[in-house]
């Protein structure tokens, strides 16, 4: 009982290890990280846009807040020590005809408060600059001009951010297995796409990548080998119309790399299928794409979908998401390679060819007889 348990266990293990081992996520997320990277980190503020775009949203926040109070802080000390350097503070006792740079600085606090009221334009009038001090007009232009800059790069950094086709990929959804059937009299490898909002993708393109550890004549071992695979529908591979979800398809043909694989070894396979839509926002017009990867745990060998539309009395189509993952077992053949044999037998059966190696003699018959 506890070798069985332990076997169980390990194999168990052994199981969620391998599921864990995928380079995309369901989600599309890509699972990779670099290291010993020679190149230094302070390359990424030469493209300081879009390492902000690239930043999660708490440390995009972060760097927002601390840009704002940062810049006023900043312009509050330069206003405080311009009202010191004057003398215009309480403490020196200016007389009554001192013009100060700064009319109502009594302090750092007013001086804050005056640098805020300067950067974000908001001018209550309690506090102004006179024509006393030119350094006070350099500085009231320069930290004008700052904020302006400040301001626009850090708003449109959120509006980009939150503009992102990459949000716009969360709404097509992958069904969660992909499954193994005869379509149209051929093997094929099925995928089901929905597009969750009614606005279309214009231009879209799908096409997938088999990612599998190979060995070259050469004895190099290359981990991660891309083979392309060419998904179609009934109308194409091109410009879909993507309204309604859509069931795509590979031909396992003798050109695909599963035509060598069989139901009874599709779980022993060491393989990662990652498919990919391309398409453009019809919205915004920015391009997005849109990923997801199955393992061989999560193909099914002798499935199809259930159907998903249907129509309503009142002459609509219905979607009914509820079936958009679920599969029902059908008649398939275990593999492509007797599949097309069968087809081949078959056909020559029908074709009914004749033996080269028989050759029809004719006999010269005689009506004497010999005694």
């Amino acid at each position: 009982m506890f070798n069985y348990l332990r076997q169980r266990f390990t194999s168990h293990l052994r199981e969620r290890g391998r599921r864990r081992a995928r380079l995309v996520s369901k989600d599309g997320r890509c699972n990779i990280e670099f290291g010993n990277v020679q190149q230094s980190r302070f390359v990424f503020l030469i493209d300081i846009w879009t390492t902000i775009l690239d930043l999660k949203w708490r440390y995009k926040m972060t760097i927002f807040i601390s840009a704002f109070l940062g810049s006023w802080f900043l312009f509050g000390l330069l206003w405080y020590v311009l009202a010191y350097v004057h003398q215009d503070l309480p403490e020196f006792n200016p007389s009554i005809n001192h013009t100060p740079c700064v009319e109502n600085i009594n302090g750092l606090t007013s001086a804050f408060l005056f640098s805020l009221e300067t950067q974000v334009t908001i001018g209550y009038g309690y506090r102004c600059v006179t024509e006393q001090c030119a350094t006070a007009i350099f500085l009231l232009i320069f930290q004008s001009i700052l904020g302006v800059i400040i301001n626009s790069f850090m708003c449109g950094a959120i509006l980009a951010k939150i503009s992102r086709s990459k949000n716009r990929a969360k709404t097509i959804t992958f069904s969660k297995n992909a499954v193994i059937s005869k379509r149209g009299g051929k093997l094929c490898l099925l995928i089901r796409v929905a597009n969750l909002r009614k606005s279309l993708l214009i231009g879209s393109h799908i096409y997938g990548k088999l990612l599998k550890t190979t060995i070259t004549p050469e004895g190099e071992t290359i981990i991660l080998d891309q083979v392309n695979l060419e998904f179609v529908v009934d109308a194409g591979n091109e410009n879909l119309f993507f309204i309604s979800p859509l069931t795509i398809y590979h031909i396992i043909d003798k050109n695909s790399p599963f035509f060598h694989m069989a139901a009874e070894t599709l779980l022993q396979q060491d393989f990662e299928l990652v498919v990919f839509l391309d398409g453009t926002v019809e919205a915004t017009s920015a391009t997005c794409q849109v990923r997801t990867s199955y393992i061989p745990e999560e193909v099914l060998w002798g499935y199809r979908f259930a159907p998903i539309v249907s129509k309503t009395k009142e002459g609509k189509y219905r979607v009914d998401f509820q079936n958009f993952s679920k599969t029902v077992a059908v008649e398939t053949p275990h593999c492509a390679f007797c599949l097309y044999n069968e087809k081949e037998a078959k056909a020559k059966e029908k074709k009914g060819y004749d033996n080269p190696g028989f050759v029809l003699s004719e006999v010269n018959e005689t009506s004497d007889t010999k005694m």
